[in-house]
């Protein structure tokens, strides 16, 4: 009964077509931003920064610069590791090479160098689409793997050939190294992912997004009413590969402090976060959040209740773990290809009717 749009008048178009129309909407958002900037940042530890908020924030940022390119604009990647890997040692070159400079800055800039390779690596997708498309992505995501461990300017002429994040800090506070605070982690991670998900809304919404939909849905009908496919594929890789270059150096400096890219940034982690976007719903926003979530939280969940709770091995816990995910893929393309975002839409549908029938 309180989700109505009863009495909820509009007097201006901004208001009308801003993100969320129904005053309970904004008021839940508001309550979450509330919850996530002024509550848990009191009583997160270690764990939960470790195993849930930290993870989940950094996967929900690459999870909503894939949706951008493959949800969006249709152009299906498989190179979302190896773009991450490019963010992660872009970065991971900056700060040291420039120790002075903010790690904000770093992050930043390893986002628009990410978005500069993605470019490149989007060119083919003038010419190709589909399946093809993806080869090609998959083809970039082994090169840059392969450059990342043969060229050792990468990681500066190290003998173990792993990357190490120097101590960096923001107003004070570490945010990077091993006296890093759990807070601080969160905090910065959140103010990072607020922006670039303020953004991927405002993008999608407006003449941007409006483009990337209609090359998604028909690329030679949008071509006929004037959308140019050059600027606006172009555009959507270099996007979505900002996001993911920003995800993949936050995930090096601050989630993991110590990297190695055949380990981290490896294919699986490309199938990681398309998986993300299939299950939280493709062209969502809120489905990448959702998507990102399960993922994180599916296993921890499994490790407390089957390892810890029952005994079981962990790499039963693990095969288990993937069996859920490979079955709930299939289940999400033949039953729901929306993914959790549309489940949620048709609840808050049902909530708006009730009690009557739909």
């Amino acid at each position: 009964m309180f989700y109505r749009e009863a009495g909820d008048f509009k007097t201006t178009y901004p208001e009308d077509a801003q993100t969320f129309p129904i005053r309970f909407d904004r008021v839940r958002y508001y309550a979450v931003l509330a919850v996530a900037f002024g509550v848990i940042p009191f009583w997160i530890n270690d764990y939960w920064a470790n195993a849930v908020f930290v993870p989940f924030l950094i996967y929900a940022i690459a999870a909503i610069g894939l949706n951008i390119l493959t949800g969006y604009c249709g152009q299906v990647s498989l190179g979302t590791g190896g773009f991450m890997a490019v963010g992660a040692y872009a970065c991971y070159k900056l700060m040291t090479g420039f120790p002075e400079v903010s790690i904000l800055i770093h992050v930043l800039l390893a986002g628009g160098i990410t978005a500069c390779v993605g470019v490149l690596f989007g060119l083919p997708s003038l010419r190709i689409k589909g399946f093809y498309l993806a080869v090609a992505t998959l083809a970039a995501q082994f090169f840059l793997v392969w450059l990342f461990n043969k060229v050792p300017w990468f990681y500066n002429y190290s003998a173990s050939g792993q990357i190490n994040a120097p101590e960096r800090t923001v107003l004070g506070h570490f945010v990077t190294g091993p006296n890093t605070s759990a807070a601080a982690k969160y905090l910065f991670c959140l103010v990072i992912l607020f922006a670039l998900a303020w953004m991927a809304r405002n993008l999608t919404r407006g003449t941007i997004g409006r483009r990337w939909m209609a090359i998604r849905d028909m690329d030679i009908a949008a071509e006929i009413i004037g959308v140019n496919p050059l600027t606006a594929k172009l555009s959507a890789f270099a996007v979505s590969s900002f996001f993911i270059g920003v995800a993949g150096a936050l995930f090096f400096a601050v989630y993991l402090g110590a990297a190695e890219v055949g380990e981290v940034f490896g294919i699986n982690k490309s199938f990681l976060v398309l998986f993300m976007v299939i299950i939280g719903g493709l062209g969502s926003i809120f489905g990448s959040f959702a998507g990102a979530a399960f993922l994180v939280l599916l296993p921890v969940l499994l490790k407390n209740v089957l390892v810890e709770g029952m005994g079981w091995p962990t790499d039963l816990a693990a095969h288990i773990e993937l069996m859920i995910v490979g079955g709930l893929i299939v289940v999400f393309l033949i039953a729901e290809p929306h993914g959790l975002a549309q489940l949620w839409r048709v609840a808050k549908e049902k909530l708006r009717l009730w009690p009557f029938p739909h």
